[in-house]
């Protein structure tokens, strides 16, 4: 069973259409990478991931339940970071984590149980009682992961994670996400414009005006457009190729 299909979607703002004929799949334990320059319809395939959009046409499943038949359910299989944090500044990072739990309804015993365990993956176990506002931007990236993470979702979903961060945190953030990608059978899908983050062995998807315009094994789609990512990228986000 694949983590996530997208099928035939469609999506429009009035009479201009943001998507067209959207179709991929994405495989247990995978990360993929999902790239498209500014205006490609990245933002709103992730809005309609997450709900934030209704479906107008097609249909998103995750594991087995599908968006449109069965929202709720697909969406407890969905861990989210969005690019703007989320976070509550003036509460604790324990306190942010454990109000994520409450609103998936676990018990205050696997709550604590969820939350050491996240704390002390994501490295931050001797911060849990500090206020998140005084952290800096890698460390609460941290934190809105062990908090996507906490209910347990099968599909982590990170859309630009990696703004505002300095090339050595970026860096960083994105080996961590790989790293729990391999150790956890997590699929990831890692939303960018930042073609250094994405690694040859990748699953690659390239919006292009509306049109998922290239889907594929990072290395392969290079070698078939070029021979190297920023050419290729070059090549399907300015001709459209398929």
């Amino acid at each position: 069973m694949n983590a996530l299909e997208v099928s035939d979607l469609n999506f429009s703002y009035g009479s201009r259409e943001a998507l067209r004929q959207v179709n991929f799949n994405l495989a247990p334990g995978r990360f993929a990478a999902l790239l498209g320059p500014n205006g490609a319809g990245k933002s709103t395939l992730i809005a309609l991931l997450t709900r934030l959009y209704d479906l107008q046409h097609g249909d998103i499943r995750v594991g087995s339940c599908s968006l449109r038949q069965a929202p709720r359910p697909a969406l407890k299989q969905l861990g989210v970071v969005f690019q703007q944090s989320t976070l509550d500044l003036d509460l604790s990072v324990e306190q942010n984590l454990r109000y994520h739990a409450a609103l998936h309804g676990l018990s205050r015993h696997e709550t604590g149980l969820r939350v050491n365990a996240e704390l002390a993956r994501q490295g931050l176990d001797e911060r849990r009682g500090e206020r998140v506002r005084n952290l800096n931007g890698g460390h609460r990236r941290r934190v809105e992961i062990a908090r996507a993470l906490l209910h347990q979702p099968r599909l982590l979903l990170l859309d630009e994670a990696s703004a505002g961060l300095d090339p050595a945190s970026r860096l960083a953030l994105n080996r961590h996400i790989r790293t729990l990608c391999r150790e956890q059978q997590i699929s990831v899908l890692w939303t960018t414009h930042l073609l250094d983050e994405v690694q040859p062995s990748d699953d690659l998807l390239i919006l292009h005006q509306g049109r998922l315009v290239a889907s594929g094994q990072a290395d392969v789609l290079s070698l078939a457009h070029g021979g190297d990512l920023d050419t290729a990228f070059t090549c399907l986000t300015t001709t459209g190729a398929a």
